[in-house]
């Protein structure tokens, strides 16, 4: 029997190896993704929020503000967080063991600074207990190392949705980033109404139903949560009738009850021989499962494989 051979651009990550800096890097997050949402003009589907894999961490994307453009980058390469702006003002917040609250502080003055003023409500998103950014002393840990570790994971992650989002040339969405879940997503759609979402325990309803307000088919990755491993993941909306008993690929694939979606351990994918590919049937094959069940229009959505359609 074969030994799998690990690929090094696939690196070990388990989540309690960085819970506390995973906590505290979530709240970072939201503080940037809550000003992109407060500048940036709205996109069906909350496209508008999300942050983006950058080649250096993660990014909002040029902001609109009064003429010009405004990013803000989490370099983990540089432990810094990055506003850069299209008239050439730059400003730079380190990124270091402090709590919340103080890199609230510091995100907003630095903004100031280059001239940006953003009114966000400042209670954390889609978390239980949260505390407000200007009083939380309490999430202070940062390990630059584990956070680099992190985006690494996402880099590779983002490059194959990537791959997988070219197949299809129906709607769909980018792969993106949402701060409020903490996970990386991409979702097809198949051009028709959905019931109205019934809402999530941790996001208003209206959340909720303007994200699917149509039919879907998503995936993504998930870092975890204390004693829960980082997973990738599957799931339709609404659920076509025998989902959960579809036969999926790979084989260490299995329909999460608790979740109601199909997962896949990241360290499964991992130690595949082929990663990639792995990943890749993962999404493929939980697609056309919900795809085939719902009778989507196939034919119309999807670019042709055969025809050399993937490059």
């Amino acid at each position: 029997m074969s030994v799998p051979s690990v690929s090094a651009d696939w690196p070990a990550f388990a989540y309690d190896d960085w819970a506390d800096t995973a906590e505290t890097l979530h709240l970072w997050t939201q503080v940037v993704g809550k000003v992109r949402m407060a500048l940036t003009p709205p996109v069906n589907h909350w496209w508008h929020v999300p942050l983006y894999v950058s080649a250096r961490g993660l990014t909002t994307s040029p902001i609109p503000v009064d003429g010009r453009g405004v990013e803000i980058v989490f370099d983990f390469l540089g432990d810094e967080l990055r506003i850069i702006c299209s008239d050439g003002r730059q400003e730079t917040v380190a990124l270091r063991p402090i709590s919340v609250a103080q890199f609230y502080r510091e995100a907003m003055a630095a903004l100031g600074r280059v001239g940006v003023e953003a009114h966000i409500w400042t209670t954390p998103c889609e978390i239980e207990g949260a505390i407000p950014f200007e009083a939380d002393e309490v999430h202070r840990s940062y390990d630059p190392e584990a956070a680099r570790r992190f985006w690494r994971v996402l880099v590779q992650a983002d490059r194959v949705m990537k791959a997988f989002r070219a197949r299809f040339i129906g709607k769909a969405s980018p792969v993106h980033f949402f701060w409020g879940s903490f996970d990386l997503a991409v979702t097809r759609f198949s051009g028709r109404r959905a019931p109205r979402h019934p809402g999530s325990p941790l996001a208003p309803a209206s959340v909720s139903v303007e994200a699917y307000s149509h039919e879907v088919s998503s995936c993504g990755f998930w870092p975890g949560a204390p004693g829960i491993a980082p997973m990738f993941y599957a799931y339709a909306y609404p659920d076509p009738a025998g989902f959960a008993g579809a036969r999926v690929l790979p084989g260490a694939a299995r329909w999460d009850t608790g979740l109601g979606e199909f997962v896949l351990a990241y360290e499964d994918v991992r130690t595949a021989h082929d990663p990639d590919g792995a990943l890749m049937a993962f999404f493929q094959s939980t697609y056309e499962a919900a795809a085939d069940l719902a009778s989507w229009p196939r034919a119309e959505l999807e670019r042709s494989l055969a025809a050399g359609g993937e490059q």
